[in-house]
């Protein structure tokens, strides 16, 4: 599959502690790890570099970013997906699901358009031509309060590789936006709308989850089972939300917006993920917790880039310093992401997983430079 590798004289980021030594990869796999500061002949000496597993991201908006790189410009497809793999390759992710927004909601006077089947085939298609640098796998983000989701989703079925599916619902007053205060500020400065808009498209939203909100979030849950997808709760704010995810199955939290919400998900066994911009960031551009406090408390399980791709590394470093354990702080970017959605074949540095790493340094100060990328042994960054 791929030519022989061995990066010598780096520092290993293990499952949990960081040695000395170097890494051997053959035919796209973890050969072997051997354990000095050896630089064999023909082997890269990385000159004291951490090595890690390939970052592992489960929630991204980064392709849509790419999509459409200013408002009302629709950039093609392909050209778009090529250019979010690149861009995730560079900042050492691996491995990525893709999320794609399912089910119209109203936007202002308008809607939301539908395009994740059309983009999740042309995703498909791409990868089964050998064309990405990295291994793609498609999340679906279910709008509960939407008026076309069940429809969307029976496009879907097992052969589509949809490793996640998270139920996502931004009717007003609950969750991300329980403050209407803020969702006032937001909708109102996004859509161009004034006071009288802001309140017809509130309006609107209620309308639509009284509709159709308890037969979207059954149909999203047997998507799941029949896609054999992990299924992911979205902006859980209190008990009572976990609670219900917990009734549902859910394995893993995207984004709580409170410590009761991550400590009840900690209570019930579901994974909390939280977003690496708001570790950067030092609080969330929303108004909700800190994930930096959730990782003083020994609540926060996963990282996601979620609109910014290089910062994944960077707050996994960040945290590094933070609990003086990289090894710790690495996990949350590799091996608990592949744990979350059952991928144990990647995610640790270990004989006979894929060669998938990044070799990085850090400058003065704590951030990361990228020196090198590789997915199954071949050299992508």
């Amino acid at each position: 599959m791929t030519q022989d590798l061995v990066l010598a004289n780096a520092t290993l980021i293990l499952d949990d502690e960081t040695r000395t030594g170097r890494v051997t990869v053959e035919d796209g796999k973890i050969a072997g790890l051997d354990f000095d500061a050896a630089v064999p002949e023909g082997a890269v000496d990385c000159g004291g570099d951490w090595v890690a597993p390939g970052l592992i991201e489960l929630h991204t908006d980064n392709l849509e970013r790419h999509m459409t790189p200013r408002p009302g410009v629709n950039w093609p497809h392909e050209a778009a997906l090529l250019a979010h793999d690149a861009e995730l390759a560079g900042t050492g992710i691996t491995t990525v699901f893709d999320a794609m927004r399912v089910g119209s909601i109203p936007k202002g006077k308008g809607r939301y358009l539908q395009y994740a089947r059309d983009l999740s085939r042309e995703m498909l298609a791409l990868r089964a031509a050998g064309v990405f640098k990295i291994s793609h796998f498609l999340h679906l983000r279910a709008e509960i309060c939407s008026e076309t989701l069940v429809e969307e989703l029976a496009e879907f079925g097992p052969e589509d590789r949809v490793g996640l599916l998270s139920l996502m619902d931004h009717t007003p007053g609950q969750r991300q936006f329980r403050d209407i205060g803020q969702l006032k500020t937001y909708v109102m400065g996004k859509n161009n709308l004034d006071e009288a808009g802001f309140d017809e498209h509130v309006a609107r939203l209620y309308a639509v989850k009284a509709e159709h909100g308890a037969r979207n979030e059954a149909a999203a849950l047997e998507a799941a089972r029949v896609c054999g997808a992990v299924l992911a709760s979205h902006d859980d704010t209190d008990v009572a939300h976990v609670e219900e995810s917990a009734r549902h199955g859910i394995q893993l939290a995207e984004f709580p917006t409170s410590r009761a919400a991550a400590q009840a998900c900690r209570d019930h066994g579901i994974a909390v993920m939280m977003g690496a911009p708001n570790v950067i960031r030092g609080g969330s551009h929303s108004g909700n917790v800190a994930a930096g406090e959730l990782a003083e408390a020994g609540l926060l399980d996963i990282l996601s880039s979620d609109y910014v791709p290089a910062a994944l590394l960077l707050a996994a470093a960040r945290l590094g310093a933070l609990w003086d354990d990289m090894a710790r702080a690495l996990a949350t970017v590799t091996s608990a992401p592949a744990a979350a959605v059952g991928l144990d074949d990647r995610g640790r540095l270990a004989p006979g997983l894929r060669a998938d790493l990044v070799r990085f340094r850090e400058r003065e100060g704590g951030t990361p430079v990228v020196r090198g990328v590789w997915s199954q042994g071949r050299q992508v960054a």
